[in-house]
C-alpha cells in the first residue's frame, strides 16, 4: 500500500511530539497490544490544536472503540466540556466504560450503545466539535444528521479519509471488497468540499483527515 507521506518524514514529525499524559499512553499501549486501531499521533496533535482553538463545550464522537480518543479530547478540552460518543461493537463497549471509570471521567463522557445511523437521528441540540471515526463507508450516510447537529463555527473532523492512498486509485485498481467504501469516500470528500455551508480542508495527516467548519 502506498504511504501518504514519506515514512522518514512521519517518523521525524512524530519524534517532535511532546506526547500525552501517562494514563493516555497506558491506554494507547493497551490498544496496540490488543490490535485495537486508535488515532495516529499526528491526528492526536491536530485534535489537541483544534481543542485549544475552539474550546468546545460539547463534543460528539462517532466511533468510540475502547475510548482512547474520547479520553484524549476530555483531557485537553475545557473542564466543563461534555463528550457524547457512539459505539456499536459489543466487545469494545465494556472496555471503553472501564477506561472511562479508570480515568474518573464517567460524568464527562456519555457512551451511547448502538448503530450511529439510528442514534444520530435521535440526537438534538448542537456540538461544537464532531469527530467522525467510524466505518468509512458510512460517513456519507451520516452527513445529513451531522450537519443538523453542527452550529455556525462548529468543526467536523473526519479521520481515515484517504485509505492508505487508495483514494487516488481508479475504483478498478481497488480490491473488489473495498470498491463501495472507495466510491462512498470519494462522494463524501466531494460533498464536504462543495457543500455551501462548509469550508473544508483535506489534510494528508495520518491516514488522511478533513477539517470542516460550518459557515453561516
Amino acid at each position: 500500500m502506498a504511504m501518504i507521506a514519506d515514512e522518514r518524514l512521519n517518523a521525524f514529525i512524530d519524534s517532535l511530539d511532546a506526547g500525552n499524559t501517562p494514563f493516555l499512553n497506558e491506554i494507547e499501549s493497551e490498544a496496540k497490544k490488543t490490535n485495537v486501531p486508535i488515532i495516529r499521533s499526528q491526528v492526536q496533535s491536530l485534535i489537541r490544536l483544534l481543542l485549544a482553538m475552539r474550546k468546545p463545550k460539547s463534543i460528539l464522537e462517532v466511533g468510540c472503540a475502547i475510548g482512547f480518543s474520547a479520553l484524549l479530547m476530555s483531557e485537553y478540552a475545557p473542564e466543563d466540556c461534555h463528550i457524547t460518543t457512539i459505539e456499536k461493537y459489543e466487545k469494545r463497549i465494556p472496555v471503553a466504560r472501564e477506561n472511562f471509570k479508570r480515568a474518573k471521567k464517567e460524568d464527562r463522557i456519555t457512551l451511547l450503545e448502538g448503530d450511529a445511523a439510528d442514534i444520530l437521528k435521535k440526537l438534538d441540540g448542537t456540538y461544537d466539535l464532531i469527530f467522525m471515526d467510524a466505518a468509512k463507508g458510512q460517513y456519507i450516510h451520516f452527513l445529513p444528521d451531522i450537519l443538523r447537529l453542527m452550529p455556525e463555527g462548529g468543526i467536523l473532523l473526519s479521520d481515515n479519509v484517504l485509505q492508505d492512498g487508495d483514494i487516488i486509485e481508479s475504483r478498478f485498481a481497488v480490491t473488489r471488497r473495498d470498491r463501495t467504501i472507495h466510491s462512498r469516500m470519494r462522494e463524501y470528500l466531494y460533498e464536504l468540499k462543495h457543500h455551501p455551508q462548509l469550508e473544508t480542508a483535506i489534510l494528508p495527516v495520518g491516514d488522511g483527515v478533513t477539517v470542516s467548519v460550518r459557515k453561516n
